[in-house]
């Protein structure tokens, strides 16, 4: 996976967008948008019902994110999982948001991807 070969700065260049794209359709509730960087099996764990329930419980409870930090990209031969510190709007402190990327045929696509 040449994402792994990458430094930390290139990582976040093709990270972070992707991050943006999942945070925002979240917000926004849209789970095509959502899942359109996903890999088919982390298509197959999250279904429409499933976001919606999950979107609506945090948004509720947290509000909506807010400032993010790179912490750390760790790099294995098949993935990199990308990691951040994660604010929300309506709670203080601090979250972890991690994104799994892994390479299927040229692209990069997410195949997990959690904030807690």
């Amino acid at each position: 996976m040449d994402l792994a070969q990458k430094s930390d700065v290139e990582i976040l260049a093709v990270a972070a967008p992707i991050m943006d794209n999942l945070m925002d359709a979240s917000t926004a509730i849209d789970y095509e948008r959502h899942t359109r960087d996903f890999t088919e099996r982390a298509k197959s764990v999250l279904s429409k019902d499933a976001l919606q329930s999950i979107c609506e419980q945090y948004q509720s409870t947290k509000g909506f994110f807010a400032e993010r930090e790179f912490v750390a990209a760790f790099k294995r031969p098949e993935s990199v999982a990308v990691v951040w510190r994660q604010r929300f709007t309506k709670v203080p402190g601090e979250f972890v948001a991690e994104l799994v990327l892994v390479q299927r045929e040229g692209r990069y696509l997410v195949d997990h991807v959690m904030v807690f």
